[in-house]
């Protein structure tokens, strides 16, 4: 009995041991970079300028986002969110309204 509490003890472990990359991959996938420095300042003014609206304030950043270079969240006067996305050189690539999903979005070229 005693040969088999170890085995079953050692098969335990190496289970944990080869479980431990999945427990921390959701932990680092979810990982935003965010805006820094001159290129937050640029983004910003970039996204601020393409929503022409008074009032807008940028809420978030992010660098390296799925649909684009750069993704800036801007809140608009009336509360509503939209994603800028600008390229490396802070073109404005598209948008979309917080909470739409891909098939309401509004996706703007140049």
């Amino acid at each position: 009995m005693q040969r088999m509490t170890k085995i079953l003890i050692v098969a335990s472990c190496l289970v944990v041991v080869a479980l431990i990359p999945l427990i921390g991959m959701p932990l680092t996938a979810e990982t935003e970079e965010t805006i820094t420095g001159a290129a937050l300042e640029r983004a910003s003014a970039a996204a601020l300028e393409y929503v022409e609206s008074d009032g807008a304030t940028v809420t978030d950043t992010e660098v390296g986002d799925e649909e684009s270079y750069y993704e800036v969240e801007v809140t608009l006067s009336d509360g509503s969110e939209v994603d800028v996305q600008l390229d490396e050189d802070f073109n404005v690539v598209g948008e979309e309204a917080d909470g739409a999903n891909e098939d309401d979005s509004d996706d703007t070229d140049g």
